[in-house]
């Protein structure tokens, strides 16, 4: 057997494995004859195979090599073998790519929201948006419209817009779809005097009102909530009327499908069938309108409701009633 040498010590090719003495190069840690383990160097195996009839070729020798019972197994180092990039596995890279993927979108919602339809600017937060008074937008033909204005005192109110109107042109910003009127009032600052176009029963009219905050908002609904002479009784349901609409006979108002017995309407001779078109001097084009309006009259007061029967117009006045 020949004199174990020290590999340490390197030849002018490279070094000598101490177990065989086949020459290796100098980056090897596993000679390749022998599969003895040689040491540390940068160049890493992921695999060696050792064959009963290899034979080491130090000497000359055909004897062939056999590896002891004791003889170290050479196996891959599993975490050597992974594929790092920048000094991190496969898997660690697929979890940085669903954080990046959740937070690309986030920014993404952002920059929509940020990003309004009409005129650029940034969004307003909630708290800071203005409010108009009106219980919500939809879209419709011809632009945005919504079913009643509250709380009495609000911005549409004053200006004198009632529900079922509907709203073409907000600050100068044409509105076609329910969320450009969101935008706009994200948009808008608190106390901003606007000017507001819009149609009623085929007919366009132009207003300007002074937007409002959240708080006085809040203010007005509990004003209005609170107030000592309570809410107003007409004696009827809001969810049997019909609204109509018919250009032809230019007939605009709600019908009344239900009067409620020894109610304030029937006893001043309000009666099923009639059309009513004005409340108190106010045009009348949705139920939710009417209600609101009926609710908001001050209980014991008489007031004229306009109406439509067999074709004709007709004035009642009505004492409206406290609700319980």
């Amino acid at each position: 057997m020949q004199p174990q040498q020290d590999f340490s010590v390197n030849s002018p090719g490279g070094q000598f494995c101490a177990q065989c003495g086949s020459p290796m190069p100098k980056e090897m840690r596993f000679c390749r004859s022998c599969g003895h383990r040689l040491g540390e160097g940068p160049a890493e195996y992921t695999e060696t195979v050792r064959f009963p009839h290899t034979t080491a070729p130090a000497g000359g020798s055909t004897t062939p090599f056999y590896p002891g019972v004791n003889a170290p197994l050479v196996r891959p180092d599993e975490k050597s073998c992974k594929r790092r990039l920048l000094g991190f596995t496969g898997m660690t890279w697929i979890w940085i790519a669903l954080a990046l993927f959740f937070v690309t979108g986030g920014v993404m919602s952002s920059l929509r929201k940020n990003v309004r339809i009409g005129r650029p600017g940034i969004s307003i937060p909630a708290d800071t948006r203005s409010y108009v008074g009106v219980d919500d937008f939809f879209t419709t033909d011809g632009g945005v419209s919504f079913k009643n204005v509250e709380p009495p005192g609000g911005p549409f109110d004053k200006a004198g817009l009632v529900g079922g109107d509907i709203v073409t042109s907000f600050d100068g910003q044409p509105v076609r779809e329910a969320n450009e009127i969101m935008d706009l009032l994200g948009r808008t600052p608190t106390g901003r005097l606007v000017e507001v176009i819009y149609l009623r029963d085929g007919v366009s009219h132009t207003t300007k009102l002074t937007t409002i905050a959240r708080d006085e908002y809040n203010r007005l609904e509990r004003e209005f909530s609170n107030r000592p002479e309570g809410r107003g009784m007409f004696g009827f349901e809001s969810n049997r009327m019909t609204r109509i609409i018919n250009p032809e006979t230019r007939t605009y108002g709600v019908r009344i499908d239900f009067v409620e017995p020894n109610g304030p309407a029937d006893l001043f001779g309000v009666k099923e069938g009639d059309i009513i078109t004005e409340f108190d001097h106010v045009p009348i084009r949705t139920p939710d309108e009417f209600l609101s309006r009926v609710r908001r009259a001050i209980p014991r007061v008489p007031v004229e409701v306009g109406v439509i029967r067999d074709d004709k117009r007709l004035v009642i006045p009505v004492t409206i009633g406290r609700s319980r």
